[in-house]
């Protein structure tokens, strides 16, 4: 399949950022991009909301379903996945995309942050993916892509941040563990991973601020390689933790200067992302 025309996405959060950027690349082939976020009001600090999301989605060519609800919520993932059922006759794609952040060591990290990012990250993955299961067994090319990181059991990555760790790696388990649940179904899991930083919020506010940003990727190019991935056929491209830069230069692309956040930007000036060595 080399179209998303017509295909019905579903994805957690996705108002602003890589989320965004992902349904703005699928909004081009007039695909159906239903967003499940919070964000119905805007954010003191954060631009964007689901509805803001849903106009830039409709103006790049696709059909916007902005849904607000919490992914930490059952009943919000149920009611999304039968309004986008509802609404579209289905499900194709699903990408899990939410995911909260907190890189605070193991000490020094407030329960309530643990708590946090177990519930979005690895429980959120979890539960929209088997609610959408039933309607992605009908799907055509069935995809199931979470935006986490390979399991990279060095002890620079499991000691840094054992807290964050835990639920980026949760998030990465989940959809193996799925693509290998369905694998008979030819519903696809597979996970992708930057290998550097990323120009979005949790890079600004969580990581290195406006120095990291200039030494950052923009995240068209997350859902360039996104789109390279819910494209492939479900069946055969599978249970694969992808790197970004990986799947791009697999589809012929060996340039990716365009990707600077600030142009002209050399490629070993970027800064590189976590938990890839």
């Amino acid at each position: 399949m080399t179209s998303l025309a017509g295909k019905t996405i579903l994805m957690s959060g996705g108002s602003r950022g890589i989320g965004l950027a992902i349904a703005l690349r699928a909004a081009r082939d007039g695909a159906n991009i239903a967003i499940l976020a919070k964000t119905d009001q805007p954010h003191p600090k954060l631009e964007g909301t689901v509805h803001t999301a849903a106009e830039q989605i409709r103006a790049a060519g696709g059909n916007a379903l902005p849904i607000v609800g919490d992914v930490r919520n059952d009943n919000d993932i149920t009611a999304a996945v039968l309004t986008v059922q509802g609404e579209f006759g289905g499900i194709d794609v699903v990408v899990n995309n939410a995911s909260a952040i907190d890189l605070s060591r193991s000490l020094d990290l407030d329960a309530k942050k643990y708590d946090l990012m177990q519930d979005i990250n690895v429980r959120g993955t979890f539960m929209l993916s088997r609610t959408a299961i039933p309607m992605l067994k009908d799907a055509e090319n069935p995809h199931i892509l979470t935006l986490a990181p390979p399991l990279n059991l060095s002890p620079k990555w499991l000691g840094a941040h054992t807290g964050y760790t835990l639920a980026k790696y949760g998030m990465t388990m989940v959809t193996l563990g799925m693509a290998a649940e369905f694998a008979a179904d030819g519903i696809a899991g597979n996970t992708l991973w930057p290998r550097t930083t990323i120009a979005t919020a949790a890079v600004q506010f969580s990581l290195g601020g406006d120095r990291m940003m200039k030494a950052s990727r923009t995240p068209e190019i997350y859902a360039d390689a996104a789109y390279e991935v819910i494209t492939k056929p479900s069946r055969e491209y599978t249970g694969q933790t992808l790197v970004v830069e990986d799947v791009l230069e697999a589809a012929g692309v060996t340039d990716f200067s365009g990707y600077a956040a600030v142009p002209g930007t050399p490629d070993e000036a970027l800064f590189p992302d976590i938990f890839l060595d």
